[in-house]
């Protein structure tokens, strides 16, 4: 027995030490640098600034290039916040009804749910069914990509987690007299909380750190999301590391802190729905 606490000490400690191998120390280089002048931050080294310049550098990157930076951070929240919420309500009902109702159609809409997650996405048929709709180039456009390709992961979990709701409680609301919508929206969807954490976190981590999906669908300066304000911003401000590691340290944060928050429950919503289903 002390054998085995000995044993899961040691591996806990080294689990400690690489995580702040991989993990903590990227991050601190990446405040140390973002805090020094222009000249130290140059040397890249991993040191102690001589003189803190945090807030200067902040508001030098603010205000770099028209406060683009600002803009995209604003672009990748509305982003991020619309399409999380469509993908929510979407796969949460889908999962449900796949779940519960048992038909012919259901192995064929199950290959296309996990078509959505092995299948690449198509980009030049895309950007012509959004230039048909005139909405290319358009953050309205970019919600309903995103949406789209997070659909096929949220689907899966909901539905994995709706099979362990027992289906005494749909006939019980039922004979209530609740009708469908209610039943799902008061009955079912309180109990998908874990789920509903997950997809949310996980999703706007997602959504939040897309490049690929604007750099394809979303050209130009007026929509630019977080991603590429950086990939833009890194290339006109090479000679200025401190700016560059600011940058990074921004848009790093809103994620970073969504993930430590809610690790628990996204680890528990995964769970949950592989264990149980």
């Amino acid at each position: 027995m002390k054998t085995e606490r000995r044993r899961a000490w040691i591996v806990g400690i080294l689990a400690i030490m690489v995580s702040v191998v991989v993990y903590l120390f990227p991050f601190s280089f990446v405040i140390l640098q973002a805090a020094k002048s222009p000249a130290e931050a140059s040397g890249l080294s991993y040191s102690w600034p001589s003189t803190w310049q945090f807030a200067q550098n902040l508001r030098a990157t603010l205000a770099s290039g028209d406060a683009v930076l600002v803009r995209a951070l604003i672009n990748s929240t509305v982003l991020t916040l619309s399409s999380v919420t469509l993908i929510v309500i979407i796969s949460a009902m889908a999962g449900y009804v796949l779940a519960r109702k048992k038909s012919r159609w259901g192995p064929v809409v199950n290959f296309f749910v996990l078509a959505g997650l092995i299948v690449p996405p198509a980009v030049v048929p895309t950007i012509w069914v959004l230039q048909g709709l005139h909405l290319f180039g358009t953050l309205a456009g970019m919600i309903l990509i995103e949406t789209t390709f997070g659909l096929s992961f949220g689907i899966l979990l909901f539905r994995a987690f709706v099979g362990n709701v027992p289906r005494e409680l749909d006939e019980a609301a039922v004979l209530d007299g609740a009708g469908p919508i209610r039943l799902f929206a008061q009955v079912i969807l309180p109990l998908l909380r874990p789920v509903v954490v997950t997809v949310v976190v996980v999703q706007s981590v997602f959504v939040f750190n897309d490049f690929a999906f604007p750099l394809y669908f979303l050209p130009g300066d007026q929509n630019v999301t977080a991603q590429l304000a950086l990939y833009t911003f890194s290339g006109q401000n090479l000679s200025f590391y401190n700016l560059l590691f600011m940058a990074i340290l921004i848009i790093t944060i809103p994620p970073l802190v969504a993930y430590i928050f809610f690790n628990r429950q996204i680890v528990g919503g995964i769970t949950s729905g592989a264990v149980k289903g």
